[in-house]
């Protein structure tokens, strides 16, 4: 019988060509638009063979892995409550404390991944895999939003009731949207950003009007 063999070092060179790759093809997709980035550019950026490139494709699923890396460090479909960071967050006693390291993460995760995020909005409206693959990421997001929106219950933030609708609201206000509105957009700098969006978080329960319900839910 034929034993496979894996070599740790190799396994740490394959990785290292993929984030590579992921991160070549995230710098062109930004600056050239997903549509106009080629294999072939790719490669080129990536300084490895075509094949290599294609080895670590398709170009739909490098988008999303460049979208993956640049927001939370790492790839997968793994909730980000796994990872490590946010894990540490929401274990924080002080829900003040735990706030503030939240905005301070997605400030930072907003600045790498917002114009990889444009890219994929403008390449889903002529590319049917990459529209599906940002259909599967909201899905994603909104589980994320969801268990975030249980965090803040446990807190005491919100209300049972509240639940699917804060879910709703912390995924916009914690997206790029406003992000890019507000900073981009509008100029403002980072610590009058960071200010808002803490006192999104702080005041969320306020924040979601009187009467609001889920949808479908009865008054």
């Amino acid at each position: 019988m034929t034993r496979s063999y894996h070599s740790p070092q190799r396994q740490a060179e394959a990785a290292s060509t993929r984030a590579s790759i992921v991160d070549a093809a995230a710098r062109l997709f930004v600056r050239d638009g997903y549509v106009a980035t080629s294999v072939k550019a790719i490669a080129a950026e990536a300084r490895v063979s075509i094949p290599t490139v294609n080895l670590n494709g398709p170009k739909h699923a490098l988008l999303i892995a460049a979208f993956e890396r640049s927001f939370a460090g790492d790839e997968g479909r793994h909730s980000l409550t796994e990872r490590p960071a946010l894990a540490a967050i929401m274990a924080e006693p002080d829900t003040e404390l735990a706030i503030t390291r939240y905005v301070d993460f997605l400030i930072a995760a907003n600045q790498r991944s917002a114009a990889i995020v444009r890219a994929m909005l403008a390449a889903s409206d002529s590319d049917d895999h990459v529209r599906a693959a940002y259909r599967d990421l909201e899905l994603r997001r909104h589980r994320d939003m969801t268990l975030a929106a249980g965090w803040f219950l446990q807190r005491g933030r919100i209300r049972v009731e509240q639940l699917a609708v804060a879910a709703d609201v912390l995924g916009l206000i914690t997206g790029p949207d406003p992000w890019t509105h507000f900073t981009v957009v509008r100029g403002w700098d980072v610590d009058a950003y960071r200010a808002w969006l803490i006192a999104q978080l702080v005041h969320l329960a306020e924040n979601l009007g009187a009467g609001i319900a889920a949808p479908g839910a009865r008054a």
